[in-house]
């Protein structure tokens, strides 16, 4: 209920008469001075004097922050229809459909039904053009779906190391530490599946840990071993990651080295280039 505006002038006229009028006119104007300010009772100042304003929810929202007549702004709200446009906008790599849903309302962190968001699901088609506009929006690159990727993650299972720099591009950036459902960094997979631009952007432009080992008891150099084909792309990773300080003397849960997992599977070049680290 909005207060009564103050009137001193009304006040003033009514204390200068005199007699019973006057008196009477005195005790009506004090009644509804007790009455004023959304029916709250007279706090005991003087009537002859205005209340003290009350705190609207701008003043006291946030303590020391800036005053404002016009309410909080609320949050979008929820509306599945826009989300879901935004959604499959990014999955099929629509970028003026990913911004026109964004304009109309949809969720930057709207979740389909494996809980991927829109980012996740640009990422996961490395539809870098449809990302742009939603990493502008502050959409976050360690978000997991139900599996523990996120679009971080994936581009080491991508080897997007242009999607990579538009992540790290952002507000939000992301965490090198984060690991996906095996307990493993985007280097990893990388490296596993024979990545050599991202491996090197890894190893030459961020501060990633080069021997995570993750929950099968493997490092990146391990995993370009064992899971490698030993071709040109593996060998170029393991020089790569042995250059960035990866120590070849960590072995897996049977305590078997990369050296030894090489000579096994009779990968003569990646053994030589171990053997001399």
């Amino acid at each position: 209920m909005p207060r009564r505006p103050y009137a001193p002038s009304a006040r003033r006229r009514g204390m200068r008469g005199g007699g019973a009028a006057a008196g009477a006119v005195l005790v009506a104007l004090v009644a509804v001075a007790g009455c004023a300010s959304d029916g709250e009772p007279d706090s005991g100042t003087s009537s002859a004097a205005p209340a003290p304003a009350r705190s609207t929810p701008a003043d006291s929202a946030t303590p020391g922050g800036p005053v404002s007549d016009s309410p909080a702004p609320r949050d979008t709200p929820r509306d599945p229809a826009r989300d879901r446009d935004l959604l499959d906008a990014a999955e099929r790599g629509d970028a003026d459909a990913v911004r026109a849903a964004l304009d109309a309302g949809a969720r930057v962190e709207a979740r389909d039904d494996n809980r991927r968001t829109p980012l996740l699901l640009a990422a996961l088609g490395d539809h870098v053009d449809a990302a742009r506009p939603l990493v502008a929006a502050g959409a976050d690159p360690d978000a997991q779906d139900d599996r523990s990727d996120s679009a971080w993650l994936v581009t080491g299972v991508t080897g997007s190391a242009e999607m990579g720099r538009l992540l790290r591009s952002g507000d939000r950036a992301p965490d090198l530490t984060l690991t996906n459902r095996f307990g493993g960094t985007s280097l990893i997979p990388a490296s596993e599946r024979g990545h050599v631009a991202y491996v090197r952007w890894i190893t030459e432009h961020t501060d990633m840990d080069v021997n995570h080992v993750n929950d099968l008891g493997w490092t990146a150099l391990l995993e370009a071993v064992i899971l490698g084909d030993g071709g040109k792309d593996h060998q170029e990773i393991v020089a790569l990651l042995l250059a960035a300080d990866a120590d070849p003397d960590i072995a897996d849960k049977d305590g078997v080295t990369p050296l030894q997992h090489a000579n096994n599977r009779g990968f003569t070049e990646i053994a030589a280039l171990l053997d001399n680290a």
